[in-house]
């Protein structure tokens, strides 16, 4: 039992530390059908629930030890580059907790401003504002990791045959938004080895009632969080001792 146990988290290590071309298909089977457990001891980046029960972070470092003088000199950084982020345009930027209980920066992005109705193809004002992202605040943080989430409303598509199907329809586009701004960011020089999640979850986890316009509009999203890479944390270890 074991051998077995170990050779899943073998499998699932060298499955997620892909680029983001990975098959999507295949990294959504793989996140839905693992526990988090597995996860956070395979990769060390795990998705966590904040009190509120919405997608709040990633979290680092599986089981890393932190202190108060450890979060201390990760939440400097992130403040650093949560301000970088807030010079940027169309995006909104907050600090949240990641699953370590450090601090992480969230980004968030409206598909509307990322994509036109129903496409997955990045607006050219999109472009210019995620290759800001990466000269300021990517480029200058190589030892944050990234993970980036795509999110949809719950309006159906006028060519599903059933609710389920439109469920996927839009699962499916919000994977193809999350991937189109992994595929960009690292075209435009961001390290792949810094991404460690590209999830599209579709209509799940809505930021607002989806019975309103403006509602809709919110969930309609790409969120990017910046957390703490297992570099940073053994180094801002290093530095207390």
């Amino acid at each position: 039992m074991k051998g077995l146990k170990f050779y899943a988290f073998a499998l699932c290590a060298a499955l997620l530390f892909q680029s983001c071309g990975m098959n999507k298909t295949t990294k959504a089977a793989l996140i839905g059908g693992t526990s988090g457990a597995a996860l956070g001891a395979a990769l060390g980046g795990v998705l966590a629930k904040n009190n509120k029960g919405q997608w709040a972070g990633i979290a680092g470092a599986a089981g890393a030890v932190t202190g108060a003088a450890v979060g201390a000199i990760i939440g400097n950084k992130m403040d650093k580059a949560a301000d970088a982020a807030k010079e940027l345009e169309n995006a909104q930027v907050e600090t949240v907790t990641d699953g370590n209980g450090l601090k992480a920066v969230k980004l968030t992005f409206d598909s509307g401003i990322l994509f036109d109705s129903g496409k997955s193809t990045l607006r050219s004002a999109a472009q210019s504002t995620l290759t800001n992202f990466v000269n300021k605040v990517l480029k200058q943080n190589p030892d944050m990791n990234v993970g980036i989430l795509g999110y949809t409303d719950n309006q159906g598509f006028k060519s599903a045959k059933t609710k389920a199907q439109s469920q996927e329809m839009n699962k499916q586009l919000s994977q193809d938004r999350a991937q189109s701004v992994c595929n960009y960011i690292i075209g435009q020089g961001a390290a792949s080895s810094q991404i460690k999640e590209v999830i599209g979850f579709g209509e799940e986890n809505p930021v607002a009632s989806n019975e309103t316009a403006e509602g809709r509009q919110q969930n309609r999203r790409v969120e990017v969080y910046l957390y703490a890479s297992e570099e940073m944390i053994k180094a801002a270890q290093q530095a207390i001792q």
